[in-house]
């Protein structure tokens, strides 16, 4: 039976619940290691994914190499050590600079894109992008002064932001290849556990193994749940049906949660702003649903 539901609106919902990770993970990076926080929450989604990977043993199996090797880059590199420089460039200064620079994500997937897989774009999508970027940023910054987050961009959480992007640029481009062959389902359950032996050697070879409180392994179920397990899903579940490249447009509606909740349990006013933004990054997204878009 066809989905109802176009493929990149799958991974717009998927991205949505990212948007609320920060709210999870900022609060452990003044208790825990970023590596350990990383580890911990990929020990609970593999218990969380455990059935998927046993009910999917024989097909595992069958799997050729060239897809093992798409996995393990995704895990490493896309699971693992970008979410570990993310959360370092959060807890090492300015959460805006992580936030800031973590939007050049999308172009960093396009160039990966082209030279990967060698994709096409209609001659509209680049303001397609552009736009949806712009978009983004007025949603996560349309609250103050636009140009604020611009003037406190400190480099060493600069740097590990834009490793972040990379690593993630990267896993949407190799996830495109693999959900090809794979149900979203045990695509997810795999990149999950194919990123636990990096983190652990990671976490040996560096601190001291730290064991998080009680309230932390609160904030790290309900990290590992909705950021993680149901987001993941909700993404590879459209990946499997959409290209890169517009799979990376579809992933900046994460900013949009964040600001949902700053507005509905904070108290944050939106401002006229961030609801424009709000507007501008669906309207880049439903605009490259059709089917005759060429891509």
């Amino acid at each position: 039976m066809r989905d109802r539901l176009p493929p990149i609106l799958w991974i717009a919902f998927g991205a949505m619940l990212w948007g609320t990770d920060t709210v999870f993970r900022r609060p452990l990076t003044g208790r825990l290691e970023p590596v350990q926080i990383v580890l911990y929450e990929h020990l609970i989604l593999a218990l969380l994914v455990l059935p998927v990977l046993f009910r999917h043993a024989a097909f595992l199996k069958k799997l050729p190499a060239q897809t093992w090797l798409l996995l393990i880059g995704i895990g490493w590199i896309g699971s693992a050590l970008a979410t570990v420089l993310f959360t370092d460039a959060i807890r090492s200064g300015s959460p805006t600079t992580a936030v800031l620079l973590q939007k050049t994500q999308p172009l960093f997937a396009l160039i990966f894109a082209r030279i990967i897989m060698h994709e096409r774009w209609p001659r509209s999508f680049p303001a397609v992008v552009l736009v949806a970027m712009a978009g983004t940023y007025l949603v996560a910054f349309g609250d103050g002064n636009l140009l604020t987050p611009l003037h406190s961009v400190e480099l060493v959480p600069a740097l590990l932001a834009i490793g972040a992007a990379v690593g993630w640029a990267l896993a949407t481009v190799w996830g495109t290849m693999a959900s090809a062959q794979l149900p979203f389902e045990l695509m997810t359950a795999l990149r999950i556990t194919c990123a636990l032996p990096l983190l652990l050697v990671l976490a040996i070879a560096g601190h001291p193994a730290q064991l998080p409180n009680s309230h932390d392994i609160v904030s790290l179920f309900w990290m590992a749940l909705i950021p993680g397990f149901a987001g993941l899903m909700l993404y590879y579940r459209g990946l499997q049906n959409t290209t890169a490249s517009r799979a990376t447009i579809a992933e900046l509606a994460f900013p949009i949660t964040a600001s949902l909740l700053n507005w509905s349990f904070l108290a944050v006013p939106t401002s006229w702003l961030q609801i424009g933004g709000f507007a501008v990054v669906w309207t880049a997204i439903l605009s490259l649903t059709p089917t005759r878009n060429g891509l």
